[in-house]
């Protein structure tokens, strides 16, 4: 998933400056609506999980059926109102008039490939939720592969393919977006029968969306918050230049790679702790939790290490101008310390969330973001120019996983507190 904006800022920076810093433009935009299926997702997998828990199979295809629909029908109404509004969001976030054709370019195109990235991301929690993990890596490699072959020959031309530019990079995850859902849908209504071949009347589709949105919304909104902080700091770097932009959206895609084994334990840590916070076995998930942070902490320093030695070659491979290879050198030296803490974060929420709490990951969201990520990033900015900035996300993610420990504690201890209450009884 994370590899599709990556590669397309690979390829883009190849365009030049200004292009790379129209895509940078775009990140936040686009995260929020991978955000609103991130959180539909995490709504679909606990359902489905459960039903398939209980042998109720029949419903779980019913529930499976219409978290697609609900995921297709959300998306393409946010995808809607983000086409029509593409000049008023990217005003928002000072995005200079000399880049919105390229902005226009790529999101056009990209509002129409969210709708079919809806049903693979939503069908791959589906998958996961009936205990297969291993078919949603393959489908999400192949689709990544397919993004990363086409992205040059659209962009570029090849043969009887003209030069798209920037366009080019949209209609690559159009269309590998396109095989990923026809396949998705292929596997889970054909092949296993997870889903019914059919469309679900507005009854149903009423009944199984009602309680995938009890805990997808604040999951979701959880998820989309940190898009609309990246927003915030987007508008701030803009203030130091196109190179500034480029360098940062440079940084954010390669901080989704470097952080992409905080995600996947943040996908297999939550239903450890459900199983065992059912079975009332307490202990093995603040073992489990307290593992975890440990490891995240020493590899994602590890992680940081390598992106600081590697940083000099990082920077020359994404910008051609020396500027712009400069800052993402000065980004990738000092943004990735605060990787561990924000990993601490990110697998606190997900607990969080697996603990049936999702309204307290959503309050933790909120603090992380406007009490700590902007407001102390803005000010060490306002001091210390951009690299003040780069500081103050290290200083906020420390900050912040504190607090998000204190919480999870706090959680657990209600949770042993509850056991004693009907031992007693």
């Amino acid at each position: 998933m994370m590899s599709f904006g990556l590669i397309d800022t690979f390829f883009v920076s190849l365009l030049g400056t200004e292009q790379l810093a129209a895509i940078s433009f775009t990140f936040p935009v686009t995260f929020t609506v991978i955000s609103l299926n991130i959180g539909l997702g995490i709504g679909t997998s606990a359902i489905i999980g459960r039903l398939q828990g209980s042998n109720d199979l029949t419903l779980s295809q019913h529930y499976a059926t219409g978290s697609l629909m609900l995921s297709a029908i959300l998306v393409g109404s946010l995808a809607c109102v983000g086409y029509f509004t593409i000049e008023l969001v990217f005003s928002m976030l000072n995005a200079p008039v000399l880049l919105m054709p390229y902005i226009y370019d790529y999101m056009g195109l990209w509002y129409l490939s969210s709708v079919f990235l809806s049903l693979p991301m939503v069908g791959n929690s589906v998958l996961r939720a009936c205990g297969d993990t291993r078919t949603p890596s393959v489908v999400m490699a192949s689709v990544g592969g397919i993004n990363a072959i086409l992205d040059p020959v659209f962009i570029f031309g090849f043969g009887p393919v003209p030069a798209m530019g920037i366009q080019g990079a949209a209609l690559a995850t159009l269309l590998a977006w396109c095989v990923g859902a026809f396949w998705i849908l292929y596997l889970l209504a054909v092949q296993r029968k997870l889903m019914l071949p059919r469309l679900l009347s507005f009854t149903e589709l009423k009944a199984s969306s009602s309680e995938i949105l009890r805990i997808g919304l604040p999951a979701a909104g959880a998820n989309m918050l940190t898009p609309i902080a990246g927003g915030v700091m987007t508008a701030v770097v803009a203030a130091y230049g196109p190179a500034a932009v480029a360098a940062w959206g440079v940084g954010n895609r390669l901080e989704s790679i470097a952080s992409i084994l905080v995600l996947a334990l943040s996908m297999t840590l939550p239903p450890f702790i459900s199983q065992n916070v059912g079975a009332n076995k307490i202990d093995r998930v603040k073992r489990a939790y307290s593992l975890t942070l440990k490891f995240v902490l020493f590899w994602q320093f590890t992680v940081f290490v390598i992106m600081w030695v590697l940083s000099t070659w990082i920077g020359a491979a994404f910008a051609k101008e020396p500027e712009v290879s400069a800052l993402i050198q000065l980004f990738l030296m000092i943004v990735p310390l605060g990787y561990g803490m924000q990993g601490i974060i990110i697998l606190t929420n997900s607990s969080l969330n697996a603990m049936h709490r999702p309204m307290s990951a959503l309050a933790l969201s909120v603090i992380r973001l406007f009490v700590f990520f902007v407001p102390i990033s803005v000010a060490a900015s306002y001091l210390y120019g951009l690299k003040g900035l780069f500081w103050g996300t290290v200083i906020a993610n420390i900050a912040m996983a504190c607090v998000s420990v204190v919480v999870f504690q706090r959680a657990i201890t209600q949770f042993d507190a509850s056991d004693v209450h009907n031992e007693r009884k």
